[in-house]
């Protein structure tokens, strides 16, 4: 036979005639206490995930990226994995905007959506939050190597 007894957050198991066996706390373990993630964390696995996508030539504004391109290039800089990404973080849920630069020729619809659906997986499997939205903003294309942009080209006589 087995009786229960629990007195605030103390559990005492009496198993069998007269064995008791104490136990501290009660309940999942996971529960006692309270897990913070900032949203660094978040906009690191958001950025990680989106450029894993193929199509995605880089993240970030043009002006991140020159001044990224800067720091990246100074020795014991690390690329920023946060570049392009801006994460809010709340409780339990969270939402992402991103900036990306894709590769010429590739369906942005097509890539926006892979983007997505990867950096939710990413962002819920890793963080436990509820990915809310993440919004895209195509900021650029990236054109093949030895072509220039139009505004660039000398204009037609």
């Amino acid at each position: 036979m087995t009786e229960t007894s629990t007195e605030g957050t103390n559990t005492t198991t009496i198993d069998g005639p007269g064995r008791q066996v104490a136990r501290r706390g009660s309940g999942d373990p996971a529960t006692r206490g309270r897990t913070t993630i900032a949203d660094g964390v978040v906009a690191k696995i958001a950025g990680m995930a989106a450029r894993d996508v193929v199509g995605v030539h880089a993240m970030g504004s043009g002006l991140a990226r020159t001044f990224g391109a800067v720091r990246d290039r100074v020795p014991g800089a690390s690329k920023s994995a946060t570049r392009g990404v801006k994460a809010e973080v709340g409780e339990v849920q969270t939402a992402l905007d991103l900036e990306i630069v894709v590769e010429y020729g590739v369906s942005i619809a097509d890539v926006s959506r892979t983007v997505r659906e990867n950096v939710i997986a990413a962002v819920e499997r890793m963080t436990g939050l509820e990915v809310v939205e993440v919004n895209i903003n195509v900021g650029d294309v990236n054109l093949p190597e030895g072509e220039e942009d139009d505004d660039e080209r000398p204009p037609l006589q």
